[in-house]
């Protein structure tokens, strides 16, 4: 793609604005918060404190609207004292020293490797120093810097308080994530009625099961309709795709494909009952039209062989799905996902941390290293130049960036658009109402109650919002809109610009990256397949391995799309991986992991018959997978007659049916396809 059309696609995504599911309630408990910590601070301390305070509690509301599973009092405590830190701190070293800009270098560049922990974190600690920016020029004495960094974290700690006290759909976040796997589910039965290979994205999945982690203290609160369901919904996927196919279950026509259209429509709508009692809380409603045709006695002597025993699955995981969401069952007994406690993390997220810095070109560090240099360089052009306030263009550019070139270029457009239009009406406001300090407080609380109720549509909007809201906020403190508005402007569009200059100089693109994470996602498959077929050859092993394996797989998978996907926008030439290429490549893994997990839903019992020629089978797709894994890193075509040797040895005798014998050869040809794909249409010529 060239850079104009990079630049056009990524103008256009960040001015796009979407409809998103509004949460007034959430949106008017932050904006209270505000209200209430602006309004002590008024009383008690005058202007200057309460536009201090009012930045510490604003970004307290704003960390916890972040994607994450952690309670959201933890993360507006976390935002107000690390915010409350770097105020106190940089107003120590004095906004006018070169210890400042050690000091801000060395406070972005730990927000870009805070990356490396997560989004929510890596958001967070750029937001924070990008405020700090502003709360620093704030006090004019030492003593006045504590007394500031003190109401900052007040106001985190009054945000905080609201969310405990005021509770708005508990447990919200994590019912959501579950209810949208059970309704992606059931959105995949409908489509397999009418398409028997239809795709399936396992992204539902995995966002509900890292919404299932907690810790120990929150598994013994946790509603019992979120406690087992998830491992439920993720056994019942293979067993829809094992009914449905025509290579492993029914025939394309016939009776026998009509009653499993029946049962795929049926469990589509348990499904969907599900997802809507889990969502709300309350229990499911099941259509009697769906228990009628999931109990008809006629399903054993209509279905045979695989297709019977998916069937049998099937009706029984949904069966447990119902009693699950209604509040009474315990995914049999599953143990919970423990993930660390807070004060355990800490440590966790600073060894992640000192690893990504030692890894020079991960995108990560190349982010930090962008961050750090731009925010110091426009700090330096910002007092270098006539306008004043010269925190703006930093402040814009650490809002901006991101690891990635489509977020970083997509954001600083929507930036300078939000601050543009945003600073436009605040300007027109104050020019009609000469707002006094009371009136600027409420127009910014009013601003802030906008952001919040908006801020998931789109982030020029989000932008728009905020800019009218620092523009009262400073006028509160006496500062004229004159003196702020036009700087401003011209600031923010220095910031942005320098950004996506920093990208373009110092970049960490993905498509020189897409082998590397194909052959990630191969190997992944590779084991995955392999662990299904060694558990024909061993039934009594257990699935502990073939779970870990599926997991593992999903997440190659989806590092595979999202590096496609932003290799998709990238002003970069293919390097190895066509665009073609890359899309067969994907069709073809992606049905190699479909037939292992066709596989899968029929793994044996523990006292079934072992195969023993698929033992030879699992060594040798572990083996071939991982040498053609090797090969596409290095720019090779992958074979596989390793596979193919121990195929063909195999005579068939003691399989129990159909379904790994033809499973193992559908994997076989997957994996040509994957070689047909990386083939070279000219290979040269020995």
């Amino acid at each position: 793609m060239s850079w104009l059309r990079a630049l056009r696609e990524t103008a256009r995504s960040g001015l796009t604005v979407e409809r998103r599911r509004l949460e007034p309630l959430v949106a008017l408990r932050g904006a209270t918060g505000l209200a209430i910590v602006v309004g002590v601070s008024l009383t008690l301390f005058g202007p200057s404190v309460a536009a201090s305070s009012a930045f510490g509690a604003f970004q307290g509301a704003i960390a916890t609207y972040q994607r994450s599973w952690r309670p959201r009092p933890v993360l507006a405590l976390a935002s107000g004292l690390s915010l409350a830190i770097s105020t106190f701190l940089g107003y120590l070293v004095g906004t006018h020293s070169p210890f400042f800009l050690l000091l801000l270098a060395a406070w972005t560049f730990l927000a870009g490797l805070a990356w490396a922990v997560g989004p929510t974190v890596g958001v967070i600690a750029s937001s924070n120093v990008a405020i700090m920016l502003v709360t620093v020029t704030l006090p004019s004495s030492l003593a006045e810097a504590a007394g500031h960094a003190a109401m900052i974290a007040f106001g985190g700690v009054v945000q905080a308080a609201l969310v405990v006290l005021f509770p708005i759909r508990r447990w919200g976040a994590q019912r959501d994530a579950l209810a949208d796997a059970l309704a992606a589910e059931a959105d995949y039965a409908r489509r397999l009625r009418h398409d028997p290979v239809a795709p399936f994205d396992p992204q539902p999945l995995m966002t509900a099961r890292l919404a299932a982690a907690v810790t120990p203290r929150e598994a013994r609160r946790r509603p019992a309709e979120l406690h087992g369901a998830r491992g439920v919904a993720e056994r019942i996927r293979p067993v829809l795709a094992s009914l449905a196919d025509p290579a492993l279950g029914v025939p394309e026509e016939g009776v026998e494909r009509d009653r499993a259209r029946e049962l795929l429509a049926a469990a589509a709508t348990v499904l969907d009952a599900a997802a809507r009692a889990v969502r709300h809380g309350e229990a499911p409603v099941i259509p009697p039209a769906a228990e009628a045709a999931l109990a008809t006695p006629d399903t054993g002597a209509i279905l045979t062989g695989p297709a019977r025993r998916a069937a049998a699955r099937l009706i029984a995981l949904l069966a447990d799905v119902v009693e699950t969401a209604q509040g009474s069952g315990t995914g049999g007994g599953a143990e919970p996902l423990l993930r660390p406690t807070l004060p355990r993390l800490v440590p966790l997220a600073l060894r992640t941390m000192r690893d990504e810095a030692g890894r020079r070109n991960s995108p990560v560090f190349r982010h930090a290293v962008r961050v750090c240099a731009v925010a110091t360089a426009g700090y330096l052009l910002g007092h270098v130049l006539p306008f004043g306030h010269g925190y703006w263009a930093p402040m814009a550019s650490v809002m901006v960036m991101r690891p990635d070139f489509t977020l970083t270029y997509a954001r600083a457009v929507a930036r300078f658009g939000g601050t543009l239009v945003g600073v436009a009406l605040a300007t027109g406001i104050v020019q009609l109402t000469h707002p006094d300090t009371g009136l600027s407080a409420a127009i910014a609380v009013a601003c802030a109650f906008l952001a919040y109720l908006l801020m998931r549509t789109g982030y020029a909007v989000l932008s728009g919002c905020v800019s009218a809201y620092v523009v009262f906020l400073l006028g509160m403190g006496g500062l004229q809109w004159t003196q702020t508005v036009p700087d401003r402007v011209f600031l923010t569009l220095i910031g942005g610009a320098l950004a996506m200059a920093s990208y373009a100089l110092y970049p960490a693109w993905e498509t020189p990256r897409l082998r590397t994470r194909l052959a990630d996602w191969l190997a992944a498959n590779g084991r995955y397949a392999s662990a299904v077929v060694a558990h024909y050859a061993d039934p009594d092993r257990g699935a502990g391995a073939v779970r870990q394996a599926l997991l593992d797989t999903r997440a190659a998978r989806i590092a595979w799309q999202e590096a496609l996907d932003k290799a998709t926008h990238e002003p970069v030439r293919h390097r190895g991986l066509s665009r073609s290429a890359a899309e067969e490549a994907d069709h073809a893994l992606s049905q190699l992991g479909r037939t292992a997990m066709l596989m899968e839903a029929h793994l044996p019992e523990r006292d079934a018959v072992p195969v023993p020629a698929a033992a030879k089978l699992a060594e040798a797709l572990s083996e071939a997978t991982e040498q053609g894994a090797k090969a596409v890193r290095e720019r090779r075509v992958p074979h596989w007659e390793g596979v193919e040797q121990a195929l063909a040895a195999w005579d068939g005798e003691g399989v129990p049916d159909r379904v790994v014998r033809r499973g193992a050869g559908l994997v076989l040809h997957c994996l040509d396809d994957l070689t047909d794909a990386l083939t070279p249409p000219n290979p040269p010529k020995p």
